[in-house]
Order: C-alpha cells, then structure tokens, then sequence
C-alpha cells in the first residue's frame, strides 16, 4: 500500500477512510483527484475546516450557484481553492486577456473515440471516421462529460465563464492522448495554447507545480 511504502522510507502517511478521518489532522491542503461530485461533497466541509483545496475537478465549479458557495465559504474561513491546470495551461495569459476586455474565446478537444464509451455521444461508427461530437459552450460540455472535459472549464473561469466559452470535441479513431487547444482574442491580442499530452500524467504534476508555487516565495 502507499502507507506501507511512505513509512518505509521513513515517511509517515496515514491512511484515512473517509473525509472526516481526514480533516480531523487538521491539513493545510487538501488535494481533490475524484469527480466533480466528489467536489460538490467535499469542498464546503474542507473550507469550513480551515483547510484549502486544489482541485482538477473544476467541473463542479461550472455551477454558478456552488461557485459562489465556494468563494464566499472561503473567504469567510481564510481558505482557498487552487485550480490546478491539468492537461491545459496559460490561465495568466487567459486572465490577462479577459481583463483587458472585449474577450471571446473557444476551447477544442481531440480524443481516441473508446475515451467515450459510456458517454451518450459513443456510438461504434466512431470507431471508424473522424466526427465532431460536441459543439456547444463550457457548461453544456461538463454536465455531458462529467469526467472529460474539466479542463475547459478551467480555463472558461480564467476567462470569459463556462456559458461564454465555445467548447468543441472531436473524435478521431487511432488517436492516442488528448489535445487541449484554447484561444483568447480581445483588440489588442490573440493567444492559442495548444497542449497534447499522449496520457494523463500531466495532470498530476500540474498539482505537484500548484504545491510548490504554495510553498515557493517567488510565485509564476
């Protein structure tokens, strides 16, 4: 087990079987690799704990309502929720053009299509061409893809919001990993981050680069 393998290397890591176990150690950071629902359970409670979050799973935060939850549960307790980038990045250069204003943006995703299967979308046709299975925005795109499509969510909160970000999936067969391509044009700039990652590893360095920005005292 992890437990097991932390204390052999001299590491204490105790094992904890449910979230109030868990807060009851009084963490600085909790880091939430689940579900958007398992955000939904567990974000209010954690924040009221004196404890802060980083999350991949900002789908929960494409609902408005339980955005404002969050922030004002935050603020009233001294925590916050770090939204780590995930398979995406460029969130400052998204901010940066969204505050300039007049901002529109769009988010494209590329996925093998068996990454689907179990999804409403999946059908064996897409097994053999190239379709176009979402065109929609951000928040659409999550309650259809609970598990799939975070990132865009992410980077519509960077920016312009989940209901203002246009989010496009296509299925490719053959194709292996994901692409992540988000573009911003305001007056003055136009910014494409485009990010293909062949698995999902980045995802968690992501959280591993969030830590230590915490910890660091100079901060990207």
């Amino acid at each position: 087990s992890l437990s097991s393998r932390m204390n052999e290397k001299g590491k204490s890591c105790r094992v904890c079987r449910d979230l109030n176990e868990l807060l009851s150690l009084k963490p600085d950071f909790l880091v939430e690799l689940a579900s958007p629902n398992a955000m939904r359970e567990l974000a209010l409670p954690t924040l009221q704990n004196g404890t802060s979050i980083i999350t991949l799973s900002i789908g929960a935060l494409a609902d408005s309502v339980f955005y404002n939850e969050v922030m004002n549960t935050a603020k009233l307790n001294g925590t916050k929720v770090y939204i780590a980038s995930g398979a995406t990045g460029g969130f400052d250069v998204l901010r940066t053009a969204f505050l300039m204003g007049n901002a529109s943006a769009k988010f494209f995703n590329e996925k093998n299509p068996r990454a689907l299967m179990g999804t409403t979308v999946y059908d064996d046709s897409l097994l053999n061409e190239q379709k176009t299975v979402f065109s929609g925005n951000a928040k659409e795109a999550i309650k259809l893809f609970p598990t799939k499509v975070n990132v865009s969510v992410a980077a519509s909160l960077a920016s312009v919001g989940p209901e203002n970000m246009e989010m496009t999936m296509v299925s490719t067969p053959g194709f292996i990993g994901d692409t992540q391509r988000v573009e911003i044009k305001n007056d003055q700039v136009h910014a494409v981050i485009d990010v293909y990652s062949a698995t999902a590893e980045i995802a968690g360095w992501s959280v591993v680069n969030t830590l230590l920005n915490i910890a660091s005292p100079i901060v990207f």
